[in-house]
């Protein structure tokens, strides 16, 4: 694995990551009650981004690092994952 694969890897899982979490235990301004003239009512009041980001980056760290080390270990290999026996 070289280290753009792994820096790539790194960013597509924290990005998933980041949409997973991103609607999680959101409230909108209609469920408080205090909606901002000039925005709809669907609007997040308080979306907790720093909180959130610091979560996604713990959490993507740790998934980063357990497909690392199975991909560098090389226990499990492409063939091992051919269910249908496709790559001959």
């Amino acid at each position: 694995m070289t280290i753009t694969a792994a820096l790539v890897l790194y960013v597509v899982l924290w990005f998933l990551s980041l949409l997973v979490a991103l609607p999680i235990r959101v409230r909108t301004q209609a469920e408080s009650g205090d909606v901002v003239p000039g925005t709809p009512s669907s609007a997040p009041e308080d979306p907790m981004l720093g909180r959130k980001v610091i979560w996604v980056t713990a959490i993507s760290l740790l998934l980063w690092v357990a497909i690392c080390s199975v991909i560098l270990w090389g226990g499990i290999t492409m063939r091992d994952l051919d269910f249908w026996g496709r790559m001959g």
